[in-house]
C-alpha cells in the first residue's frame, strides 16, 4: 500500500506549546549498561502502562533529532531517544563497531535494560538501518518498525549523496572532516539543515541554537570526526554485501508491522525507493511525504505522528 499526505494529526500543533513557542528539548541522562555507557532522552508517557518507543537517528544526529515527535507521541508510548556509540553524548562503543550491526548490538543491550520489550521502533537515515537490523535479527524485542527516510542500498546517486563515497575514502575522509570541523557550529548546523530540509526556514532558532551547543560541546571530544568516519564506511559496506544478511534480504526477514516514510523533497534518500519496500517487507505501508526532505519527524513531525497513529499504534 502506498499513501501520499495522511494528513495533520488531531490536536495542537506538535512543533510546540499553545503559544506557539517549540517545546523544550529533553533531558538527558547517561546509563551504564554492563557492555557500553549510552546518554538517551526520555519522554515518559501521559500515563502508566503505556508501551514503549525507541527512537534512533541517523549519520551525525544525535536523540535531538526527536524532540518535536517524541512530544506528539507522548499520550501513546513510553518514550527514549538514544545517542548511538560516539555520537551526540555516548562514548564510541568498546569493541570498536560502529557498522550497522554494530549499532544495533547496542540498541539490543539497551531494550533488555529499559524492560520494556517489545518496543516500537524508529529510525531515520543510518538509524533506519540500524532499525532494520534490529527488527530482522531480533524480531522479539520490536512491536513495530518505523522507518524515515532509511538508507538502504539503491543504484540512484542524489545530488546529496554523491559525495559520500569520497569522504568514506581512507586518508581523504580525515581530512575533509577535519578541515570541515574548523567551521563555526552554528554555520555547521545551518549547513546540515540547508542538506537536509525541504524548507530550512522552517526550523525554529531554539532549534537551531539547542543543535549548535550540542555541537561545539561535541568538538571537545577527541572521537567526534573518527566516529562519523567509522559509522560512513560501516554504513556503505553494508550496501556492498551480497551476502545472505544484505540489507533488502534483512527486510524479507522482518515480521512486524512496517511503516516507511519518505520525503518527495529528499536530496540524499530518492523517495523512488519506495516501490522496493513493499516487494521485500511482508507487512508494508509506505507514505510520501510531497513537501518534505530527509528529516521528516524534524521537519513535519505532524505528519509522522499522524502516520503512525494510523498504521502503527495498534501493533
Amino acid at each position: 500500500m502506498t499513501a501520499i499526505d495522511p494528513g495533520p494529526a488531531a490536536g495542537a500543533d506538535v512543533h510546540g506549546d499553545v503559544a506557539g513557542r517549540p517545546l523544550p528539548a529533553l533531558p538527558r541522562e547517561e546509563l551504564r549498561l554492563p557492555t557500553r555507557t549510552l546518554t538517551v532522552r526520555h519522554a515518559p508517557g501521559d500515563r502508566p502502562g503505556l508501551p514503549g518507543a525507541l527512537y534512533v537517528h541517523g549519520l551525525g544526529g544525535s536523540s535531538l533529532n526527536w524532540t518535536d515527535l517524541m512530544h506528539a507521541l507522548q499520550p501513546q508510548v513510553d518514550g527514549w531517544a538514544v545517542d548511538l556509540g560516539g555520537f551526540g553524548y555516548s562514548p564510541p562503543p568498546r569493541d570498536g563497531d560502529m557498522t550497522p550491526a554494530g549499532h544495533a548490538r547496542s540498541v539490543v543491550d539497551l531494550i533488555h535494560h529499559l524492560g520494556l520489550a517489545p518496543m516500537h521502533v524508529l529510525g531515520n537515515s543510518m538509524g533506519g538501518a540500524v532499525a532494520l537490523q534490529l527488527a530482522a535479527r531480533h524480531p522479539e524485542l520490536v512491536r513495530s518498525l518505523t522507518l524515515i527516510s532509511p538508507a538502504l542500498p539503491s543504484l540512484t546517486i542524489t545530488r546529496g549523496n554523491v559525495h559520500l563515497p569520497v569522504i568514506a575514502v581512507p586518508g581523504v575522509g580525515e581530512k575533509l572532516v577535519a578541515k570541515f570541523m574548523e567551521v563555526d557550529a552554528t554555520a555547521r548546523v545551518r549547513g546540515t539543515i540547508d542538506a537536509t530540509y525541504a524548507d530550512p526556514s522552517r526550523v525554529a532558532p531554539e532549534r537551531l541554537e539547542e543543535a549548535a551547543r550540542e555541537v561545539s560541546e561535541r568538538d571537545r571530544l577527541p572521537y567526534a570526526g573518527d566516529a562519523f568516519l567509522r559509522s560512513l564506511r560501516g554504513l556503505l559496506r553494508s550496501y556492498a554485501d551480497r551476502g545472505p544478511d544484505r540489507p533488502w534480504r534483512l527486510a524479507e526477514r522482518v515480521t512486524c508491522p512496517t511503516l516507511v516514510i519518505y520525503g518527495r523533497k529528499d536530496p540524499l534518500v530518492d523517495s523512488r525507493t519506495a516501490h522496493r519496500v513493499t516487494k521485500h517487507f511482508r507487512n508494508a505501508h509506505v507514505v510520501v511525504l510531497p513537501d518534505s526532505g530527509h528529516v521528516s519527524q524534524m521537519e513535519h513531525p505532524e505528519f509522522v505522528a499522524a502516520a503512525w497513529d494510523r498504521f502503527c499504534a495498534s501493533a
